[in-house]
C-alpha cells in the first residue's frame, strides 16, 4: 500500500525495511527481559542476536536465489536486489542453523534458549507480514468478495481486488506468539515451546500457500515450495515432540 513512507533528498526510508526493524527491536527487548528474569548471561545474548539476525537474512535469500535459479540465467538482477526476494523458511532455518552453532560453541543450552526466543520469533515475523502488506509482496489471489486493491506504486498487481494474505498471516503470527507465550509455562520438556511453534507454523503456512498469488517460487504437484518446506518442519516439530515427552516420562518413572 505504501512501499515507500518517506524520503529525505536521495534516502527513502522503506515500510517493509521499517517494519522488519520495528519486529526484531521489540522482539530482542522481550528476548532480553526473559535473560534477565531467568538470570542468563545478557552479555551472551548480543552476539547470539546478530549471529541469529545473520543466519536467517542469508538463509532467507539463499533459498530465494535456489527457488528463482532458473530464472537467474534471464535475469542475473536477481542475484543483486537486496529490496525484495526473501523466503520466510529460509530465514527460520538458517536462524536456527546459526544460532545452534553459536549456542554449541558457547556452552550454551540451545533447547532452553529456543524455547525463550521462539514466541518472540514469531512476533517478529507479525510485524514483517505488515511490512509485506505495505509493500505489496507475498500478496494473495484475486478474490472479489473479500479483497483490497493495491495501487499502482506496490509490488503487488493494481486496480485488482486481492485476498490480504499478509495480513491474514500477521494475525496468526501475533496470535502465535500469544500462545506460546502462555505455553510456556505448560511445557513438560525444553524444546517442546520451539516445537510446537514449528508445528503451528508450519500448519498456517501451508493453509495461507493456497490463497497465495504471488507464486513466483514454483509449484510442484500443485504445492509450493513453502508447503513442502511446511511438510518437513511439522514432521521435524512432531519428533522432537515425540521424543521429548518419551524421555521427559522416562525421567519422571526412573
Amino acid at each position: 500500500m505504501l512501499p515507500i513512507l518517506f524520503s529525505i533528498g536521495p534516502v527513502h526510508i522503506y515500510s517493509y525495511g521499517l517494519m522488519i526493524a520495528i519486529g526484531i527491536l521489540i522482539a530482542y527487548s522481550l528476548v532480553e527481559r526473559k535473560f534477565r528474569k531467568f538470570g542468563l548471561e545478557n552479555g551472551r545474548l548480543e552476539w547470539l542476536f546478530f549471529s541469529v539476525i545473520g543466519g536467517g537474512f542469508l538463509g532467507s535469500k539463499l533459498l530465494y536465489w535456489i527457488t528463482r535459479l532458473p530464472d537467474i540465467p534471464n535475469d542475473p538482477t536477481i542475484l543483486t536486489n537486496l529490496g525484495d526476494g526473501w523466503v520466510v523458511y529460509g530465514g527460520i532455518i538458517g536462524g536456527f542453523i546459526a544460532g545452534w552453532v553459536y549456542c554449541k560453541n558457547h556452552g550454551m543450552d540451545f533447547w532452553r534458549i529456543f524455547d525463550l526466543v521462539i514466541p518472540n520469533v514469531a512476533l517478529a515475523q507479525g510485524f514483517g507480514r505488515i511490512g509485506c502488506f505495505l509493500a505489496g509482496c507475498c500478496y494473495g489471489v484475486e478474490m472479489e468478495s473479500f479483497g483490497i486493491v493495491f495501487p499502482v506504486n506496490s509490488l503487488a498487481p493494481s486496480g485488482v481486488s486481492l485476498f490480504p494474505s499478509q495480513l491474514i498471516m500477521s494475525a496468526f503470527d501475533f496470535g502465535l506468539f500469544f500462545f506460546l507465550e502462555w505455553f510456556t509455562s505448560k511445557k513438560k520438556f525444553k524444546g517442546e515451546v520451539g516445537a510446537i511453534y514449528l508445528l503451528a507454523y508450519s500448519f498456517g503456512r501451508f493453509i495461507i500457500e493456497f490463497f497465495r498469488g504471488d507464486l513466483v517460487r514454483g509449484v510442484v504437484n500443485g504445492l509450493s515450495t513453502s508447503q513442502y518446506i511446511s511438510i518437513l518442519t511439522a514432521i521435524v516439530g512432531i519428533a522432537v515432540i515425540f521424543v521429548g515427552r518419551k524421555r521427559s516420562k522416562e525421567n519422571h518413572e526412573s
